[in-house]
């Protein structure tokens, strides 16, 4: 296993890529610059949900953190399948590496991203070689607010008040197009400590290329993965520094480009981004996988 650090692209339009809860659902938003943001929590929620689809949650690629688990329940499986008791105070080093083995070689996302599985029915924790930055918009972007309405009402109460009109209103928030940046790592140190390996790379490569195309619904709008590009490090411990080799990758922006209107298309930048791959440190190689 190398080591990666790699840089992802993807847009939306029409839509919102992840909606803030503490805000009303509102897209993220740095309120200083206006840059836009999508969690790395939103991006692995994509990827496990195409890798659960793909291998139909069955091992080496259950998922762990799905819709509906009980995390303890899954970790009284590990429990089992060791022949261990769940109840017991104490459990040696041999019987706790024993643990997260299992949980490493049955469920994809902790042997991608870790966990802390801790929770009560305890089977440690696992530092995952797989991380993501949050991404960032390119540009600012900008929020719209829609007014929608439903030509039906939940209650009976409700269509007598309306005297039969029978109409619900409601509000959707889009962006018009945003063109998304984040950063990620992969970690070969301890990839091999959770048994993350060359296939599971190749499945995390095609789950960046094709999640967005498994997880459409009205409210993202349309979103795209646009460009994946990652640097190969000959030396496990790296050739070079991450920052250094993610300022290759360049997406100007509307100030470098001092267009008069905003953005609305993956076009209006594709012709711009470009990677600089001349004169690369000594045992780093470029792969663009998008």
């Amino acid at each position: 296993m190398h080591r990666y650090d790699f840089v992802f692209l993807f847009d939306v339009t029409d839509g919102n890529p992840n909606g803030d809860p503490d805000a009303g659902n509102l897209p993220r938003i740095d309120p200083e610059t206006g840059d836009g943001l999508v969690t790395d929590v939103c991006l692995k929620r994509k990827i496990r949900n195409y890798v659960g689809l793909v291998h139909g949650e069955t091992p080496p690629h259950e998922i762990y953190v799905k819709e509906k688990a009980v995390l303890n329940a899954q970790h009284e499986r590990a429990y089992v399948a060791c022949d261990l008791d769940p109840k017991a105070k104490k459990r040696t080093d041999e019987e706790a590496a024993r643990l997260k083995d299992w949980m490493c070689g049955n469920f994809f996302d902790v042997r991608t991203f870790g966990a802390v599985m801790t929770t009560g029915v305890n089977c440690g924790q696992v530092r995952g070689p797989v991380q993501f930055t949050f991404a960032r918009s390119v540009d600012p972007v900008v929020t719209l607010e829609h007014a929608v309405t439903r030509c039906a009402v939940t209650t009976e109460a409700e269509a007598e008040k309306q005297s039969g009109d029978n109409r619900t209103m409601g509000r959707k928030f889009t962006l018009p197009y945003g063109l998304y940046r984040a950063h990620g790592f992969v970690n070969p140190h301890l990839a091999e400590q959770t048994g993350f390996g060359d296939d599971d790379l190749a499945l995390l490569w095609k789950s960046l290329e094709q999640m967005f195309e498994y997880d459409r619904s009205a409210a993202r709008g349309q979103m795209a993965a646009r460009r994946l590009i990652a640097f190969k490090h000959d030396s496990p411990l790296g050739n070079a520094p991450a920052h250094k080799l993610f300022a290759r990758v360049k997406t100007p922006g509307l100030a470098g480009e001092n267009r008069e209107t905003p953005p609305r298309r993956f076009e209006d930048y594709e012709p711009q981004i470009t990677v600089v791959d001349a004169d690369l440190p000594v045992g780093v190689t470029v792969e663009e996988l998008i």
